[in-house]
């Protein structure tokens, strides 16, 4: 669970913007959306080795 805590004289602004970086690096909202509906074994496998192939390309291997 993401959270921060508010420093001495710190804005309400800012403090907002920390608490949403430290959701975003922490992959919270990409791992909701990714079980938001329910995924195969196979189509899991699937997407993996798509995701594996792409990198594979972009490393230039």
């Amino acid at each position: 669970m993401a959270h921060v805590l508010l420093r001495e004289g710190e804005s309400p602004e800012n403090l907002l913007h920390r608490f949403r970086a430290s959701v975003a690096r922490s992959g919270l909202m990409k791992e909701l959306k990714d079980r938001r509906f329910f995924k195969s074994k196979g189509e899991k496998e699937r997407l993996a080795a798509k995701r594996s192939a792409r990198r594979r390309r972009r490393s230039g291997n």
